[in-house]
């Protein structure tokens, strides 16, 4: 079983940055991609960004590609979404899920693992 933790949510004036954090702490994520994934009150859950096993291959939904770039730190087996340049349309629970699998490409309905989501809010 995996669990993990999302953290570094909160409020912050449009343009303005934010680091999430995605941990396990009782087991190894060292063989999952893992992805962040969003959902802003009245919508669907979709997708953000994801990252291989080996970091090595990312992907990145178009509406954040340039501004949120997702990495990882096997040594702290934790996964980060950096979000600069963030605007009011990027305000939403952040989820991270993870699979099991060598592709960097996973999708919802296919994830193994969520957390618990952290909430993001950009407003002046």
């Amino acid at each position: 079983q995996v669990q993990l933790v999302e953290s570094g949510g909160g409020l912050v004036q449009p343009g303005g940055s934010l680091r999430l954090s995605c941990a396990s702490s009782e087991r190894s994520i060292h063989t999952y991609a893992v992805g962040w994934f969003r959902q802003a009150p009245g919508l669907e859950r979709e997708f953000v960004a994801t990252i291989d096993w080996s970091g090595g291959s990312t992907y990145y939904a178009d509406s954040v590609l340039g501004r949120f770039i997702i990495s990882r730190d096997d040594a702290k087996n934790t996964v980060y979404l950096q979000m600069d340049s963030l605007k009011a349309e990027d305000t939403a629970v952040y989820y991270c899920g993870a699979k099991d699998t060598f592709r960097a490409r996973i999708y919802m309905g296919e994830v193994d693992y969520w957390g618990q989501g952290t909430q993001v809010t950009v407003s002046s």
